[in-house]
């Protein structure tokens, strides 16, 4: 071989390994699980530190928020299966007892440590679908 069939093979490798390399760091931070508390509840060590999306329905009376600060504990419940959560900062309006939810964060041994901006909870619709009517044929 010659010398410049080295070079572009050498200059080949090294780009198909730096672009392997930037995509297998830029997902492995960027990767985030979407589950349901049930399928995670199931088996929670497994879920252990993994980064989060969390989806379930607020306890009734559960959110308790501890008074002069923006300290949130609250419990995400589905299909049966409860998880303890808290949260600090500003939660929405929509965040309140029976009302559905998506936490991002990460599972330890205590509960769903939920990160800053990681409480999403969903509008309740003002719009119902109208009866249908019969058809005037």
């Amino acid at each position: 071989m010659n010398s410049k069939i080295l070079k572009i093979l050498a200059t080949t490798v090294v780009i198909v390994g730096a672009l392997g390399g930037l995509m297998y760091t830029s997902l492995i931070e960027g990767t985030e699980y979407y589950k349901h508390v049930e399928e995670v509840m199931a088996d929670p060590s497994a879920w252990q530190g993994k980064k989060l999306q969390l989806h379930g329905f607020v306890v009734e009376k559960s959110i308790m928020r501890r008074p002069g600060t923006l300290d949130h504990i609250f419990q995400v419940q589905s299909k049966g299966q409860v998880v303890n959560a808290r949260y600090t900062g500003i939660v929405p309006d929509t965040f309140k007892d029976n009302s559905e939810v998506v936490i991002k964060g990460y599972l330890g041994p205590d509960g769903f440590a939920v990160e800053p901006d990681g409480v999403m909870a969903k509008c309740p619709s003002k719009y119902e679908a109208a009866p249908l009517r019969p058809s005037g044929n």
